[in-house]
């Protein structure tokens, strides 16, 4: 065989790296088209305004809403109408299991949810196809990057009176109560713009949006933050720590008191 035909295998042989990098191009171009593919499919799930999310959350409202709301939203003698209430209501009220109800009282109870995400979603986007209402919060005020120490202040005016300076809940009247402050961020959000239970409205004449995110910064920085002081009491401020001195101190009084007069006899 010549020197020239050996030149020439050799040339059209493919090297090792070569075919590394040829199985490195198919990968990131998969890869791509996959991501590409996979984004476009969960965008398509989340826009609460597209008809498949419409007629998806028609289906499990009236399975499992319409009996108390009414079909047309318009309420019953057990349950305030739907209409007006919009997205962010839905999604508050169904995220946090507070609905359906688990039973008839003062006020509904925070429970595990009956619903998937993507179900709650379609139920939201339902009831917000049929009447104008508060919608389900923009991402960027829930990054919990706003300024705490405004948001501290804007919470000590707006919500300490009923939630603890905290955000620990507290006791109202005929059997309610606050309930302590753990929701997500966009549950936060959404119970101060669809006022809840007892809860007064904050709509954004009263709260910027700018606001709400330094309230919702604010009870993120609370919640990671430990008590300097040592254990907090559940934070449920001076009456429980005035209750706790009380009972313990003036029982280890009595209990010395005690001690000292069976020691005397």
């Amino acid at each position: 065989m010549s020197k020239a035909t050996n030149r020439k295998n050799r040339a059209g042989r493919r090297g090792p790296l070569a075919t590394v990098a040829l199985l490195a191009i198919g990968l990131f171009f998969t890869g791509g088209a996959y991501a590409l593919i996979s984004n476009g499919t969960a965008e398509a799930q989340s826009d609460i305004n597209s008809q498949e999310m419409i007629d998806e959350g028609e289906k499990l409202f009236a399975a499992n809403c319409a009996t108390c709301h009414g079909v047309n939203l318009e309420g019953s003698d057990i349950a305030p109408t739907l209409i007006g209430v919009g997205a962010a209501s839905v999604d508050f009220q169904v995220g946090t299991g507070r609905m359906p109800l688990a039973a008839s009282g003062p006020q509904g109870q925070e429970k595990p949810e009956q619903f998937t995400d993507q179900q709650v979603k379609a139920m939201a986007a339902y009831v917000a196809s049929l009447s104008v209402g508060p919608p389900i919060p923009d991402p960027r005020y829930l990054d919990e990057q706003g300024d705490a120490a405004n948001g501290a202040e804007l919470f000590r005016i707006n919500c300490a009176m009923c939630h603890n300076v905290a955000g620990s809940g507290g006791a109202l009247t005929e059997g309610k109560w606050a309930p302590a402050i753990n929701s997500t961020p966009a549950h936060t959000y959404e119970a101060m713009i669809t006022g809840p239970q007892n809860m007064p409205v904050f709509n954004d004449a009263n709260l910027s949006p700018e606001d709400k995110r330094d309230i919702i910064t604010a009870l993120a920085y609370i919640k990671d933050t430990p008590s300097v002081g040592g254990y907090a009491l559940g934070a449920l401020g001076p009456v429980a720590e005035g209750l706790f001195a009380w009972v313990f101190g003036m029982g280890a009084i009595v209990a010395v008191t005690v001690w000292l007069t069976a020691k005397s006899n």
